[in-house]
Order: C-alpha cells, then structure tokens, then sequence
C-alpha cells in the first residue's frame, strides 16, 4: 500500500534570527510593513524566520506580521503577503562570517552586479541597485535565536502582488501598472499560466 507523504508537516530546517547589519542597525518590519533598521535590540519587530527555499536560496519573514521581505523591479524593498519569486534572496557568506542576501530576479542590466539587501548609515533601507555587497550597507550578522521547520511557501505570482508600500493605493479607474506615488510605470511579470 502506497502512502501519499503528508506535504502538510514541516520539511525545511530554517532559523528565528535577528538581523544585524555592519553599519549598527538591526532590520526590522513594523505592523504596517514599513522596513527600516533600529538600534533598539528590545524591539518586538526584529525577529524573521529565514526559510530555505533552494540551495543557498530563502525566504524572509517577520514573524510578527507574518509578511515576505521582497523587492521589486525597481529595486525598491517591500512587504508581500504573499511569496512570490520577489520574495527569493541568494545568501551568501562573505568575509568575516557576515551574510549577503541578493535577490535572485533582479540586477544591474549591463554589468550583471546583483541587487542587495541594505541599510545605510542613517538606519534607512537602501534600494537594492544602490548597494554594493563590499559596502558594510549589505552585510548582515544573523543572529540565531532558535532553528525551526518549516513548511514550504506556496508561490504566488509576482501579478497577485500588492503594489510596493511607497505606492499609494490607487482607484480602479486609474491605469494599470502606474507607480502613483512618482508616474513611471512599472512592468509586472507574470508567468503563462498562472496558478491561483
């Protein structure tokens, strides 16, 4: 008798970490999704769980809000309720035990440089295309609280997504795919066959 595997049980070993960038900050997402860096280590919002989703691949998420870290194709950092392939980061070692997350979609169109995570000397998260991962912006020191299983993520379509926090909502009635907060338009990449 062939038993289907119950895909319902945590089958991803991960970590609770708390963030520590090298400019002094701990990363940290507040109820209403806006990220920035803190020095305040008795913050609520500091702890994410960091669950793998491919070799050397994760996923960021609060576990207090229970939302995605993500960035777009802008380079911009934001909040998704769901994980999308916006939500992928490459972690890398770098030197002296400090980690890298890049993100796996996007890059520097002509040379290829990837896109980090960052936050800059004023505690502000940097776009991704700004930051340089020799710069002390993108280099992070988890700080493990405790490994956990995981189950993996259903992955969405970046379509499905919410707009980027910096974005105001918009009426129905405006144009689609319209950055409001700066009228450039932005491209939204979905697959052929979408699954909902």
């Amino acid at each position: 008798l062939y038993l289907e595997p119950d895909t319902d049980l945590p089958q991803l070993k991960g970590i609770v970490t708390r963030l520590f960038c090298r400019h002094g900050f701990y990363l940290q997402m507040l109820p209403d999704g806006t990220m920035e860096g803190t020095k305040d280590e008795s913050s609520s919002f500091l702890q994410f769980n960091l669950i793998p989703v491919g070799l050397r691949i994760v996923a960021i998420q609060s576990t207090k809000t229970g939302l995605y870290v993500a960035m777009n194709s802008d380079g911009y950092l934001y909040t998704s309720e769901h994980f999308t392939p916006e939500c992928k980061f490459k972690e890398c070692v770098f030197e002296n035990y400090y980690v890298t997350y890049s993100s796996i979609l996007y890059r520097q169109t002509q040379s290829g440089r990837a896109w980090y995570i960052g936050i800059n000397r004023d505690g502000q998260v940097m776009k991704g295309n700004r930051v340089k991962k020799t710069k002390g912006a993108a280099h992070f020191l988890p700080k493990l609280i405790e490994v956990a299983m995981y189950r993996e993520p259903s992955l969405h379509d970046v379509a499905e997504q919410s707009p980027p926090r910096k974005t105001p909502k918009t009426s129905s009635d405006s144009p689609p795919n319209m950055d409001a907060a700066d009228g450039e338009s932005y491209t939204i990449y979905q697959t052929a066959n979408p699954k909902h």
